[in-house]
């Protein structure tokens, strides 16, 4: 059996200037990288006069350890979409070096249903992160200048709340003390780095619809406070001119292709664990110009990824969904239900019901706190069981949602049509009545509280003193109207990550506030969340390798 990275070397990709032509975006548009490569300018938004399409998401169960597969189920349905005479285009996030480097080894789909040239894309790719890197240390080193240079703002250095930031896990910089070795050389403090795709500038970059918008979020980013308690911010640094010269080009889509030749954007790439989980609103807004169905993920389960494309992303650009699908497996949802990966091939009924309660609680949340039209995409394995298969279509039966059994990492495109017309049944049957699931208007705390409750079904909220304290600074200031992004755990509905499938009774703690006014969001930090990850004892890094004819191998 070929591995991931061997089919994807196998594909002989299209030009991409004929994928550009298939998504009706002309040849002036186009910057190409190389022959299979391109961003799209940004002229293209205004000057397009095709209809929008209809937005497709697709989210997931509570990931484990057995996978759930739905970046590959994204791109394997715009493939089916494809298939069964449907114009359709992905919109997908880039992905980070750190997981790449770490745990994944790669985010760009599985088996036949992947975006290609996949090295590119888990690596380099065109240089986003790294100048999303540039732009933030830039900002770092213009503040910590300022504060040696007199500090005319009046920045107090133990209120600074703005971090360095590079593109992999490296626990080791989580927390620092630098600005040491003599007056000549900064002023001592503590700091500490986050992972780029944690950073402000990625959720600024990721919902800014246009370079003067950008400009704006990053001139509002807040770096501090003064000895009198006041926010200081980007713009008084006068630093968001040339941070934006470093994004010129970052800010620009990226385009892309399947294995089959679908379009593809694979646009920028925060974290839905730490930060908000989508790709740019620009690259979604492309994509809806693009084709009759645009096919989008969120990061990880629904709880993170999908409420906070809801809650955040459709709110500040304004979109909605037409249909969202919920990807499970047989598998991850036998491990809600206490079995270790090692016994996952067996059928186990018992095992299933006690799981399946955690793909019920994501559907119900779809259907009826954000009354979204919803399928079930099961990802099919071996060794699941037809009788395993038939319980999973019945529970979901009882919630009025159908199921659809997914083949799109054996079959690629032909594996996703029956998922494929069930999206489409959706959109043309199936109305939604689109909310949110908390009103700007509320408190923060309001906020915060209807997340727990209403989303991850937990008994209540909890804030730390420091917390409490935090949020009164914050309401005072007048940020108190911006939506809320929460950081929580991905493994579970909770913030301890033990406690699996659908728990109840629990209460949610809040240990730390910051706002993101540039993104235009206030971060809530629960449990133990770590906005830098850390590599696993056995990093995917030591598997992965470079041969004399420049071919990689590893990636997976």
């Amino acid at each position: 059996m070929k591995t991931d990275i061997e089919i994807a070397q196998s594909c002989v990709m299209q030009p991409i200037g004929r994928i550009a032509e298939a998504a009706g975006i002309g040849e002036k548009y186009l910057e190409c990288y190389g022959k299979t490569k391109a961003k799209v300018d940004l002229a293209f938004l205004q000057e397009s006069r095709r209809p929008q399409g209809k937005l497709i998401l697709v989210t997931a169960i509570t990931p484990t350890p057995a996978g759930e597969g739905k970046t590959t189920t994204t791109i394997g349905l715009a493939d089916g979409l494809r298939r069964i005479g449907k114009q359709s285009v992905v919109a997908m996030r880039e992905p980070s070096l750190g997981p790449v480097f770490g745990v994944k080894g790669g985010a760009c789909g599985g088996g036949y249903a992947q975006v290609v040239p996949m090295e590119d894309i888990n690596l380099h790719f065109t240089g986003d992160i790294h100048a999303i890197g540039a732009a933030n240390n830039l900002l770092a080193a213009l503040l910590d200048n300022h504060i040696q240079q007199g500090n005319a703002l009046g920045i107090d250095p133990k209120r600074v709340t703005w971090r360095r930031c590079l593109d992999m896990n490296d626990r080791q910089l989580r927390n620092i003390v630098d600005g040491l070795g003599g007056r000549a050389n900064g002023v001592p403090r503590e700091d500490g780095f986050d992972i780029t795709v944690a950073s402000e500038i990625m959720a600024v970059l990721c919902l800014a619809d246009s370079i003067s918008d950008l400009k704006a979020r990053l001139s509002r980013i807040v770096v501090g406070y003064s000895y009198e308690g006041k926010p200081v911010t980007c713009g008084q640094l006068k630093a968001a001119g040339a941070m934006a010269a470093l994004l010129k080009d970052a800010v620009k889509p990226n385009l892309v292709q399947t294995l089959e030749g679908t379009p593809a954007f694979v646009h920028g790439g925060p974290f839905a664990n730490i930060a908000h989980g989508c790709n740019s609103v620009l690259a979604t807004k492309m994509a809806l110009r693009c084709a009759d169905y645009a096919v989008t993920e969120a990061g990880f389960g629904a709880d993170l990824g999908a409420e906070k494309f809801l809650d955040i992303k459709c709110r500040a650009a304004g979109l909605e969904p037409s249909a969202v699908v919920v990807v499970a497996t047989v598998r991850a949802l036998k491990m809600h239900g206490g079995l270790d990966k090692k016994q996952l091939d067996t059928e186990d009924l018992a095992a299933l019901e006690r799981g399946v309660p955690n793909l019920l609680r994501h559907v119900d949340n779809i259907k009826n706190v954000y009354g979204l039209p919803c399928v079930v995409a099961v990802n099919r394995f071996p060794t699941d069981t037809q009788a395993e298969l038939d319980f999973i279509i019945a529970k979901c039966r009882e919630l009025g949602v159908n199921t659809v059994l997914s083949e799109v990492w054996a079959k690629g495109g032909e594996g996703g049509m029956a998922l494929a017309e069930e999206v489409v049944r959706l959109c043309r049957e199936e109305k939604g009545d689109f909310r949110f699931s908390y009103p700007l208007d509320a408190s923060l705390e309001e906020k915060l509280r209807a997340v727990v409750t209403r989303v991850y079904r937990g008994a209540g909220l909890a804030l730390t003193p420091g917390a409490q304290k935090q949020l009164k600074e914050l309401t005072d200031l007048g940020f108190g109207g911006l939506p809320v992004c929460i950081a929580k755990t991905q493994y579970s509905f909770s913030d301890d990550p033990a406690l699996l499938g659908a728990p109840e009774g629990f209460t949610v703690t809040v240990r730390n506030l910051k706002v993101s006014a540039g993104a235009g969001f206030v971060v809530a930090l629960t449990g133990e969340i770590m906005t830098m990850p850390g590599l696993p004892k056995s990093p995917a890094a030591e598997r992965i390798d470079l041969d004399e004819n420049g071919v990689i191998s590893g990636l997976f």
